[in-house]
């Protein structure tokens, strides 16, 4: 059994007992600083930025502050965003990027036990996601992902968490508040008939807010159902191959 299905959002889907996702912790990408503003921004974070730097060593707390104007008022102008103005609750000339997310759902001949310890050590997972460069285990519950861009194109990193783990049943995961790429995503194992097991996966990602991040998911959403769909079939080959794994299945009693 096998099915596939690309649904897009303007919002990641929240996490609770019944859907994947909970409301994530980082806060959404916005555009709130109009263009005129994000021109008078970078200029004077520039000039303020090259000031405070060329004479930290004579006022060193004078020029500090300076620095430190400069640069927030450089984020301003570049990345479009007041964190002032979303305080103030201010979103005109808001730029969302839309969330694209994938859905699988498959019959695999293994336990769920043996499948989802082999899902549960993360590093597995670039085995068979051919676009995912790496996956670091930093510890029990975070870890660190690198992805290969469609098109090989470059790469891009974020640090994620595990937020929903009951053995044998359910892994769930999202990125960290100020990853430049808000993903979640879960896995489900569910017993099946003739000793399979049926894995329901979803997975959601959103590029970075902004013109450049409308863009790139212009550019990326068609060709992420793909990935998820070849990646999918090929962990479904690579397990279903195996004749030994690498860890310990302890089956439940």
């Amino acid at each position: 059994m096998k099915q596939y299905e690309t649904d897009r959002y303007g919002e990641l889907p929240p996490w609770s007992d019944e859907g994947p996702l909970n409301t994530p912790a980082f806060p959404n990408h916005v555009i709130n600083v109009g263009w005129h503003e994000r021109l008078l921004s970078t200029a004077a974070g520039i000039l303020l930025l090259s000031a405070g730097l060329r004479g930290i060593g004579r006022h060193p707390i004078k020029n500090f502050v300076k620095t430190a104007a400069g640069g927030l008022l450089l984020y301003r102008g570049l990345s479009g965003n007041c964190p002032l103005y979303t305080a103030m609750g201010k979103q005109q000339n808001v730029v969302h990027t839309k969330a694209i997310t994938a859905r699988a759902s498959l019959l695999i001949n293994k336990s769920r036990y043996e499948l989802y310890q082999f899902w549960r050590r993360l590093e597995n997972l670039p085995l068979f996601m051919r676009h995912l460069a790496s996956v670091r285990e930093i510890d029990d519950r975070h870890s660190r992902w690198e992805a290969i861009v469609p098109g090989n194109l470059g790469r891009i990193r974020w640090n994620a968490e595990i937020v929903k783990d009951e053995p044998g049943r359910l892994i769930g995961w999202q990125s960290i508040s100020g990853s430049g790429i808000e993903t979640a995503g879960k896995v489900e194992f569910f017993d099946a008939e003739d000793g399979t097991t049926e894995l329901q996966v979803i997975i959601t990602y959103r590029p970075p807010a902004g013109d450049i991040g409308v863009s790139i998911a212009s550019i990326l959403n068609p060709l992420f159902r793909k990935l998820i769909e070849r990646d999918i079939h090929q962990f479904k080959e690579h397990i279903e191959g195996r004749t030994s794994l690498e860890y310990t299945v302890n089956e439940a009693p």
